[in-house]
């Protein structure tokens, strides 16, 4: 190479050089790195993390995540999102810098995931570049809007006698095995073109019990509007603590975005004994029943991002559906009675009606909405108006009538009225019913109208009945929610109703 040629690369090669060294600058940020000071089950005790903050994300060893949960002087105690066999006392734990937080968006409408939006049904991950904190404050007061509107459940005992809106947190509670979650499941198949996006989240379970869900969902075209977050029974007590604070972060999402939102949480007597077990081994001081004495706050900051945001902030929705399980119909044990002055109202699922085959096992007495009613059409209020206190008289009637004291004619009529409108009520899983239809059941049974037709001919006179209605009223729904009290609607309906128990010649 000649010298010209050598000099002019030498002298690109320095003004490269030269140009790099301009463009750099030395970096001063610090990065904190703790240590592992002991392992326990689910949690751990780091060192060395000083600036660390509450709730703040952080990496553990391998790349296990956890959250900050408590703060000392010496210590800090953290909860793990994966299993803890993997780490020992001395491994590293990084600082995120940031709380923890779980992508929201579209895409996860039909997946299961759990609550870290991972994919759990063996389908690709998920790429939302949107991330918003897990645990978040609720709406303020000033924010929020009445509830107006009914969220259906195509259940007669509850959209008539225990009305729940979109916006409002209704409580369902009951012993083991006793329907808790089907009513959930029909809640949300039964948002199916009605512009509802539903979470399903599920705390604790058994793996087949979810699949089996899952299934149930996609089978009924639920899982197109349909999300289900999963913190399995095996799972560390840390992702079941977070699992329902993740899956409300994902519906505010769509809250926010001016829809209408369901959520279920199934359920949070498992999400209570996770954080008991968390607080426990964090050595948090034990109240009643060795639950800490934050258990109360952390519920109701959960079920308090529920409501109805007004029309300036976009209009949405987030209805709760927790889910809790008694013990022996033990409605005033601690979680069910926080729960319950928490919520604006409880569906109670009594054994003994379960037992006796009265689907759903809906107890009319002691269950209540404190909001629903406001948000009910008109023509439910016209056709069960007195209906709830009428059936709560003639249980109190059938009782008192087991003791084989002779009743007179009256009482003996209000019995056999109470035990058809009890026939009505009942409702096979995944047989929802439109508004229309159940207006026009309840009607003819409030009127009377079933009560010379026998009992186990009761289903068959009101398959009869929206048969015929159904001919004659196309749109029928349409014309309930519109129908006033003293619309010519009624008479026409009981007319429809009449003829069609006299076709079937159904005699007492």
């Amino acid at each position: 190479m000649k010298n010209n040629e050598l000099n002019s690369v030498l002298k690109a090669v320095g003004q490269a050089v030269e140009t790099g060294v301009k463009k750099y600058e030395a970096s001063s940020e610090s990065e904190e790195v703790g240590r592992i000071q002991s392992v326990g089950q689910g949690i751990i005790w780091a060192e060395g993390l000083s600036r660390v903050k509450s709730e703040e994300l952080v990496f553990l060893g391998s790349g296990i995540q956890g959250m900050v949960l408590d703060i000392l002087p010496d210590k800090v105690g953290i909860i793990l999102f994966g299993q803890s066999e993997k780490l020992r006392a001395g491994d590293e734990v990084t600082r995120s810098n940031r709380v923890l937080d779980v992508p929201v968006g579209h895409k996860f409408i039909g997946r299961v995931i759990d609550p870290l939006g991972q994919p759990m049904d063996g389908k690709k991950g998920v790429v939302e570049r949107e991330r918003l904190p897990v645990i978040r404050e609720a709406p303020r007061i000033l924010d929020r809007a009445p509830v107006e509107k009914p969220l259906e459940t195509g259940l007669k005992v509850v959209d008539a006698l225990i009305p729940i809106g979109r916006g409002q947190r209704e409580l369902i509670l009951g012993d083991r095995q006793t329907g808790k979650t089907a009513i959930a499941l029909d809640t949300i198949i039964n948002q199916k073109g009605k512009n509802v996006i539903c979470i399903y989240c599920a705390i604790g379970q058994r793996s087949a019990s979810v699949a089996k869900i899952v299934n149930d969902l996609e089978l009924y075209g639920a899982m197109a509007y349909t999300m289900v977050v999963v913190a399995e029974g095996d799972a560390s007590p840390g992702l079941q603590y977070i699992a329902p604070y993740a899956a409300t972060t994902l519906a505010e999402q769509f809250m926010s975005d001016g829809k209408d939102v369901l959520i279920v949480y199934d359920d949070l007597t498992r999400h209570a004994r996770a954080y008991r077990q968390l607080s426990l081994l964090l050595r948090r001081p034990p109240g009643r029943e060795a639950f800490p004495g934050d258990i109360f706050y952390i519920h109701s900051r959960l079920l308090e991002r529920a409501t109805h945001l007004k029309t300036e902030l976009g209009g949405g929705s987030l209805t709760a559906l927790p889910i809790i399980e008694t013990e022996a119909q033990n409605m005033s044990a601690y979680i069910p009675t926080n729960l319950i002055s928490i919520t604006d109202g409880q569906i109670y699922l009594s054994p003994d009606l379960y037992q006796k085959g009265i689907l759903p096992a809906v107890d009319v007495g002691k269950s209540v909405s404190r909001v629903g009613g406001k948000a009910q059409i008109s023509a439910y209020r016209k056709v069960a108006g007195d209906l709830r206190l009428s059936y709560s008289q003639f249980q109190e009637l059938e009782s008192f009538a087991r003791f084989g004291t002779r009743l007179d004619e009256q009482t003996r009529k209000k019995i056999e009225h109470g035990r058809r409108v009890r026939e009505v009520l009942k409702q096979d899983q995944f047989a929802a019913l439109s508004t229309g239809s159940q207006i026009t059941v309840l009607l003819a049974v409030t009127k009377g109208m079933l009560d010379n037709v026998p009992l186990e001919k009761i289903g068959l006179a009101e398959e009869a009945i929206l048969e015929k209605v159904k001919e004659e009223i196309v749109n029928l729904d349409e014309i309930m929610i519109a129908a006033g009290t003293d619309d010519p609607i009624w008479t026409k309906l009981g007319l429809l109703i009449e003829d069609a128990i006299e076709k079937i010649k159904i005699k007492p």
